[in-house]
Parts: C-alpha cells; structure tokens; sequence
C-alpha cells in the first residue's frame, strides 16, 4: 500500500496557517479544524514548518502566555520530514515510529499534497485486520466472499 491510496480514501485536503499568524490564530484553527497539527505555509503550497498542540504546551511552560502572541514561526518546527505520494505505507510507520511523528506532510514536485497522520495510518491497519478476519471466518465456515 502507498500514501496515495490513504489519501484517496481520506482525502487530500490541507489545513495550513502562515508562519506570521500568531499562536492564539493556531488555536482556532486547530479547534475549527479538531486537529492536533497544521502545515505553515506562507503561500499555501510549500511547506516551511509544522506546528502541533504539543509545541504550544512546551512554549506556554517555558515562555507563559505571552506566547500566545507571538508569531507560530517562533514555535514551529522548521526542519520537517515529508513523504511523497508513491512511499509504501511501512516506511512512513517506520518514520512515524523512530522520528516519533504523529503528522508526515505529503509533497509532490515541491507542491503540498496531503497530510497523513498516525490516526490515518491506524485507522488503515485497522482496516486490513477487519478484512483479513473476515476473509479468515469466510474460509473457516466455507462461505464465499
């Protein structure tokens, strides 16, 4: 399985916010979108960071609530690592999991096109265990799928 093939069922739609938006600008956008990451983009198709909830919490505890505001290029992650459509699935597990990333942008051609994140990759597991199981009781029983 490729990226390509998640992004076909989910859907390719981005979420990004600009790096001179400020933090409490995040927030909402996080909220309106009930996500836990944004790409920032100043033009909306590079990717020149990503932010998460988490780096808001560690720049709350470290800078108090003046950081809300302040700039999100101030608290992004400037240094990303993004997939292209065409990676296999395990090896953006395997990033997820030794990078300890919970969102991998997906760039074709310089040009944002998707977001993947663990919920997307478990729900995907998920999916294939669900099926496998079905196949499994369909042998066992003799009933043809």
């Amino acid at each position: 399985m490729r990226i390509s093939d998640i992004l076909r069922v989910k859907g390719n739609q981005v979420v990004t916010v600009r790096p001179g938006a400020d933090v409490t600008e995040l927030l909402a956008v996080l909220a309106e979108h009930k996500i836990g990451a944004v790409i920032v983009s100043a033009d909306g198709s590079k990717v020149d960071g990503i932010v998460s909830e988490r780096d808001v919490v560690r720049a709350l505890a470290v800078r108090g609530a003046a950081v809300l505001s302040e700039p999100v290029a101030n608290i992004h992650t400037a240094q990303v690592h993004s997939v292209a459509p065409d990676a296999p699935l395990e090896e953006v597990e395997r990033l997820m999991t030794e990078r300890r990333f919970r969102h991998v942008p997906v760039v074709e051609g310089g040009r944002l096109t998707g977001v993947v994140s663990i919920g997307d990759v478990v729900k995907n597991r998920i999916d294939e265990l669900e099926t496998e199981r079905s196949s499994l009781e369909g042998y066992i029983t003799g009933e043809r799928i």
